[in-house]
């Protein structure tokens, strides 16, 4: 890996991870004036080399960063999540003041304003540098289809740099930004991200509107993020997401949503077979995607090997059926049935959009409503899926000898996620011998997206490697959110007959319900064998209590309220205190149910008393 050209005035830009950049604005070292200076002294250094299309004159950029300074010492930083932090965005997204373009020159366009997600980011203090380059229409992921030459992979421009995001995750891998916008369809908010040693983050479709983002194929559009680690790209989903009326596919997060999550003690993995995967000859792939395996095994996960077929087969709807003729349509209106302006690989691919019947239409959406409910079988027995990205990289050269075979290649592992509405996140898991870099994916459901990042971030700092092509390390783990559990798992205590192999364990589990570990409570709870013989009650005591064994169980947010409306008076869900401090939601009894009810409590938990009394 070669050091990305610097800026030789002092102080020393640090790396442009957010923990870096902000403990220096808050320590006083560096300004927002002086960051916008230094990423512009580096785009100089480095020179174009096709990552940039647009960008903000040094003069704006430096005006804007006064105005954040400013607006800073009125407000306080804390009210500017992204405070000081330069970012780039992707040219299929409208940013006031430069033209869009999605790397067609004929169709280029001013608008009118940003795109809503560039403005919720700007009011968090992020500071926009320009507008970056893509495979035309976002079509491809090779990151080779521009008229504005190809953005140079940092490790090695021999190769492509990945599509169809490629200037965002180049920007970011060289350290001209803190993080960037790209959009993700078939999966190009992650192919560029394995190839340039980031993160990309694409969020459950419509947590951040589209509004303002020239669709390729709005079904399946999502804005994405590139970002040097988990950490970041999750404070800036915070920032991004919102529900847009002049979005129709927007849709809000559930109550109790955030970004990052906690890590679960125990979760289960999905894993493809020996036999189902492919790396096209690459000889390290295997070797990489096994120590990603390895890694979350030492987080916690237990593997699962998973058919892996079904997947597959969605992945190959994307450029068929309703999605070509959707693809088709959307770019031929936007060049106004100008066929000749687009790039040719671009026209070839999507032509035959134009011959796809309604029929055809009817009978794809059929298949994928077979498929989705096969992957359904998957999702009950994981938590999520852990995926090569791609299963190689290719040269420059090859790429242009075999466009269309070689770009399917690309999208093995990519092409169904927003097919089947899951959430995804690429993180970096390894280097080839040849020092060019691969990542892996975690997918799960829609709305997931905090336990993806819970898990990814502390892939990423197990794996230590150095932040895209900078060279900057990896920084610690950031700390665990403070609530006790984030959408979309509830973790409720349970502590009689919803125990492993009690009665009622098969409502928790018919509900989705995981078992994350066996706890005891503090030791200021009594336990009592209610009148009924089948259930303990649980109260907290004033003195006299005793530590009392039960398992923690993360039942599905949607599902709580089923739980909730099976169970019987006098039990209730209330808040329960640990033995480790931690307080989570679990069964409590009314103290008027237990004042004739035999005392067990001297028995530790309800398994023991059924064991005493046997």
């Amino acid at each position: 890996m070669r050091p990305i050209a610097s800026h030789t005035d002092t102080p020393m830009l640090p790396s442009l991870d957010f923990a870096a950049l902000n403990d220096a604005y808050r320590s006083g070292r560096l300004s927002p004036v002086w960051v916008v200076d230094e990423v512009t002294a580096r785009i100089r250094g480095r020179g174009n080399h096709g990552v940039w299309i647009s960008r903000f004159p040094e003069e704006v950029l430096r005006a804007e960063a006064k105005a954040v300074e400013r607006r800073a010492a009125v407000e306080g930083l804390d009210v500017m999540p992204l405070y000081g932090l330069p970012f780039a965005v992707k040219d299929n997204i409208d940013v006031a003041g430069l033209p869009t373009t999605c790397a067609c020159p004929e169709f280029s366009y001013e608008p009118a304003r940003s795109a809503p997600v560039v403005e919720h980011l700007r009011r968090a203090g992020a500071i926009c540098v320009g507008k970056t380059n893509l495979d035309q229409f976002a079509t491809g992921l090779a990151g080779v289809r521009s008229p504005y030459g190809i953005p140079r992979n940092p490790f090695d421009p021999a190769y492509i740099p990945g599509g169809s995001s490629s200037g965002s995750a180049v920007a970011v891998a060289a350290g001209q930004v803190a993080f960037a916008l790209g959009t993700d369809t078939a999966g190009s908010g992650r192919v560029p991200a394995s190839f340039n040693n980031i993160v990309g983050l694409k969020p459950t479709r419509g947590l951040i509107p589209a509004s303002g983002v020239v669709p390729a194929c709005r079904s399946l559009d999502c804005v994405s993020i590139f970002a040097l680690t988990v950490a970041d790209a999750a404070t800036v989903f915070d920032v991004a997401r919102g529900v847009d009326a002049a979005d129709g596919r927007s849709r809000p997060a559930p109550p109790g949503f955030g970004a990052m999550g906690r890590l679960p003690e125990r979760f289960t993995f999905g894993m493809v077979a020996p036999s189902d995967l492919e790396f096209f000859g690459e000889a390290d792939g295997p070797t990489i995607y096994a120590a990603a395996i390895d890694r979350l095994r030492a987080l916690g996960g237990e593997p699962v090997t998973i058919d892996y077929g079904p997947f597959l087969e969605v992945a190959t709807l994307v450029y068929r059926g309703p999605w070509l003729a959707e693809r088709h349509r959307a770019i031929a209106t936007a060049i106004g049935g100008r066929w000749d302006v687009l790039h040719p690989m671009v026209r070839d691919v999507i032509a035959a959009g134009g011959a796809i019947s309604g029929a055809d239409v009817y009978a794809g959406f059929d298949r994928l409503a077979a498929l989705r409910q096969q992957t359904q079988q998957v999702w009950r027995q994981i938590d999520l899926l852990v995926l090569p990205t791609t299963g190689t990289i290719y040269r420059i050269v090859e790429i242009e000898a075999a466009p269309v075979a070689l770009n399917e290649n690309l999208g093995r592992y990519t092409n169904f996620c927003n097919l089947l509405d899951l959430s995804a996140i690429a993180v970096p898991a390894g280097f080839r011998g040849d020092g060019l870099p691969c990542g892996v994916t975690l997918f799960a459901p829609a709305f997931h997206d905090p336990l993806l990042a819970a898990i990814g971030n502390m892939m990423q700092v197990a794996a230590g490697l150095p932040l895209g092509a900078t060279d900057q390390p990896c920084p610690a783990a950031q700390p665990a959110p403070t609530i006790p559990g984030a959408y979309p798992f509830v973790p409720i205590l349970v502590l009689g007959a919803h125990l492993s192999g009690q009665p009622l364990n098969p409502e928790l589990v018919a509900l989705g319900a995981r078992l994350r570990r066996t706890v005891r409570t503090a030791p200021e709870y009594g336990l009592y064998a209610l009148p009924d013989g089948k259930r303990p009650g649980l109260v907290r005591r004033a003195s006299g209590g005793g530590a009392i064994e039960g398992e923690v169980w993360d039942v599905p947010a949607a599902a709580v309220g089923a739980l909730l409306a099976r169970i019987a008076p006098p039990l209730g869900l209330g808040s329960v205190l640990l033995a480790d401090g931690s307080v989570v939601k679990g069964f409590l009894c009314e103290a008027s149910a237990v004042e004739t009810a035999r005392d067990i409590t001297r028995f530790g938990g309800w398994r023991a008393a059924i064991e005493a009394s046997a």
